[in-house]
């Protein structure tokens, strides 16, 4: 664990303190519960953004995947009468395509991510309201998925399986950054790209890699948060959750500059949103506030994160200044 993730881990058990001293229902099991179902919904595709965020990109697309493949979803299952586990698989699939899509114009036709995505937000987005005619998608009256609904919205001794989920998945993301060759190279693009390619490291394809994961993620949150809402708006759902994703990836310590992040500092990330967001409700805060609170925080982890990235450099100098001057 990272020096950054004890401080937001700590962070945490402060702003959860005082809340709790304000309003004691915060560590009621139903509260405790809830906001675990969210912190495993949020924190799904927040593990992707980070991965993107760490090669120096951004996936501004992720909220507008989750209303066009949730929408797919629903209406395979419960309009086309799909099998759940071919559809799951389908929607995984289109996840693929869509980070595929990303990745090759981001890294063939050296578009900016910011513009690739910012496209890709708005024709999902279309997509989703054209495709259903502004209506929401949702499945038939009565009908009932007892296998796909214990893994999406079931719990165990009261742990939401979403949050187990996003557990599972945040192991393997950490195996997979700081445990392989592909986290290494990763992180060393997103240091610096040129370097990482005259040392012969297949930038191009780790970067589509880091767009693939995003996109498959964001596609798994679909399918869970489909099964939440148990309807689709698409001209609402989603809205802002790739700003979630962001925030909750910076304030876990990935850098926007790229080459800095760990799996477990996203997911306290997303935890410490989520424990924000309910401080808004809880404390009797207007709803409304809620983005004004997240823009904040996000703004203030990039503050943090420029300080301390000059406080490192001006240390790195002092070290090497004062190597200079010994005898």
């Amino acid at each position: 664990m990272q020096k950054k993730d004890i401080g937001l881990g700590i962070l945490i058990i402060v702003v959860g303190a005082i809340v709790y001293m304000r309003n004691p229902l915060f560590l009621s099991p139903i509260n405790l519960g809830n906001t675990a179902n969210l912190i495993g919904l949020f924190g799904l595709f927040a593990i992707g953004q980070g991965f993107v965020i760490m090669t120096g990109g951004i996936d501004l697309s992720v909220g507008s995947v989750i209303a066009l493949l949730g929408v797919l979803f629903v209406d395979m299952v419960g309009k086309f009468g799909v099998p759940w586990p071919l559809a799951v698989a389908i929607i995984i699939g289109l996840g693929v395509l869509i980070g595929l899509a990303h990745g090759i114009l981001i890294t063939r036709f050296r578009l900016q991510p910011f513009v690739v995505t910012l496209c890709g937000l708005l024709i999902y987005r279309g997509i989703a309201r054209g495709y259903t005619a502004e209506s929401t998608a949702g499945f038939p009256f009565g009908s009932s998925y007892p296998q796909l609904e214990w893994l999406t919205i079931g719990r165990s001794f009261g742990v939401p399986h979403s949050f187990v989920a996003m557990l599972i998945v945040a192991a393997v993301m950490w195996v997979v950054l700081h445990h392989t060759v592909f986290g290494r190279h990763l992180c060393a693009v997103g240091k610096n790209e040129e370097a990482a390619r005259f040392s012969g490291i297949n930038a191009r394809f780790v970067t589509v890699m880091a767009y693939v994961i995003c996109a498959v993620l964001a596609s798994i949150a679909a399918i869970y948060f489909a099964m939440f809402t148990k309807s689709v708006q698409p001209s609402s759902h989603g809205n802002f959750y790739e700003l979630y994703a962001i925030a909750a990836a910076v304030l876990g310590g990935c850098s926007l500059r790229g080459g800095e992040g760990s799996v477990i500092g996203i997911v306290l990330g997303a935890v410490l949103l989520q424990e924000l967001q309910n401080l808004v409700n809880l404390l009797g805060i207007p709803s409304s506030l809620n983005f004004a609170v997240m823009g904040a925080v996000i703004l203030l982890g990039v503050l943090a994160d420029q300080q301390f990235a000059a406080y490192r450099t001006r240390k790195n100098t002092e070290r090497a200044l004062g190597l200079l001057q010994k005898p």
